[in-house]
């Protein structure tokens, strides 16, 4: 008989804490995590003729069709000097990303339930991986930005007031607050479509409702003149105060709100938490109910 201890490298146990965001564990199985980072990227459009390219023709389509029904149809103002397509190339950039991390993450538990029925690893690592591989998608898009931005205002007349600010400073900031809204809300419907599966099918709709919801296609000063009563259902948006303050950092127009900046940050973490702690409670058990 062995009179010694026996100590292992691992030790698998039901019993988790409520909020377990083992950053040691994540970073051992990291070579796993960029395994579906390249994965994700790689697959997406393998097997489409234009690949990559759709990263660029669909915030350019999006922006141009924006531009024509609400700015030329509806007549919606984006501001003094600020051109109305890069003002909806800003938004649409922005939004995006957060959109796709949302989307991406919201299924983690339906679209990886065999993976998940046969190994262990961190079952975290499959959400982060989206949030992470939008990264490149979002950077490209942020690169289409930036050059349509600095035609307007260095070779045309269209845009002689917009100007960066020198808050753009903190745009990693703003990023990382979309992830963590995006993978935090993606973790609570995820945990959610295992008992609903109607979910499912509202998601896309309710994305949809919330870009509108978001001041995407318009300014928060507009809105707040047109409807003043129902202000405060974007006022208090996380997603519609990190859109305005990336719009007013870049083109120098209107007032980055400090206070609310600090109330996004708080509702960011708060949310990401509140997933996080959904989450592992539902990868305990979802296995025997999706």
């Amino acid at each position: 008989m062995k009179t010694a201890e026996e100590h292992w490298l691992y030790v698998i146990s039901s019993k988790r804490k409520l909020i377990d965001f083992n950053f040691k564990e994540i970073w051992q199985y990291r070579d796993l995590l960029f395994l579906f980072v390249k994965r994700d990227i790689v697959t997406l459009y393998k097997q489409t003729v234009l690949g990559p390219l759709w990263y660029l023709i669909q915030p350019l389509f999006t922006a141009l069709i924006f531009t024509l029904i609400f700015n030329n149809l509806a007549d919606i103002p984006t501001g003094e000097g600020v051109p109305n397509f890069l003002f909806n190339l800003a938004g649409i950039t922005s939004w995006n990303y957060f959109k796709e991390c949302l989307i991406g993450t919201s299924d983690t538990f339906k679209k990886n339930e065999n993976i998940f029925g046969k190994v262990y690893f961190p079952r975290v690592i499959m959400p982060m991986s989206v949030v992470v591989s939008n990264l490149l998608k979002f950077g490209i898009q942020l690169i289409v930005f930036v050059a349509f931005y600095i035609y307007f205002i260095y070779f045309t007349n269209k845009a002689s007031a917009a100007f960066p600010q020198l808050s753009l400073i903190i745009l990693p900031l703003l990023i990382f607050l979309m992830a963590l809204l995006g993978l935090g809300f993606g973790m609570i419907i995820s945990s959610m479509t295992t008992k609903y599966r109607d979910l499912t099918f509202l998601i896309q709709f309710g994305v949809q409702l919330l870009m509108y919801g978001s001041a995407v296609v318009y300014p928060m000063s507009y809105f707040k003149d047109k409807l003043p009563n129902y202000y405060w259902l974007i006022e208090w948006n996380p997603i519609a105060i990190i859109i305005e303050s990336f719009r007013t950092m870049s083109f120098g127009s209107g007032t980055l709100e400090v206070n609310k900046l600090i109330y996004t940050v708080i509702t960011s973490c708060l949310i990401f938490l509140i997933g996080l702690v959904i989450f592992n409670k539902t990868e305990k058990s979802f296995i025997d109910t999706i």
